[in-house]
């Protein structure tokens, strides 16, 4: 779960681990790149607008690196308008700030069905 903003991060965070999900944070898409490596997440939420390193770019370098890209890539954003660039960079799906916690929860839920449908790994890993 990515995101600039440590309340939006934490509203995440809790709405998720109250359904069952293990979740690890980063602050933006360059910090997100660092962890992923070390924690491989079954879904990857991303807002756009952060410092350093943007929700698309980042998606973006997640789709380019063959170890992370079929990993799912929800966009939790404000900015509505990246709607058409996310899908050019491969984006899953795009919840709207504001979001309505159980509509997160459901969405984050299905991606991570869907990518175990596409790559058989090891269950119950984290979401970042």
């Amino acid at each position: 779960m990515v995101d600039d903003n440590k309340v939006i991060r934490q509203l995440i965070r809790v709405n998720l681990e109250l359904e069952g999900f293990e979740v690890v944070t980063a602050a933006d898409g360059a910090e997100c790149l660092d962890v992923i490596h070390q924690v491989r997440p079954d879904v990857v939420t991303l807002d756009v607008a952060m410092p350093r390193l943007g929700g698309l770019h980042t998606a973006a370098r997640l789709r380019s690196d063959p170890r992370t890209r079929d990993i799912p890539i929800a966009i939790v954003s404000a900015c509505t308008e990246s709607v058409d660039d996310g899908e050019s960079v491969g984006i899953d799906a795009f919840l709207a700030k504001p979001f309505e916690p159980m509509e997160l929860v459901r969405t984050v839920g299905m991606l991570v069905r869907e990518g175990r449908q596409r790559e058989p790994g090891p269950q119950g890993s984290p979401g970042l």
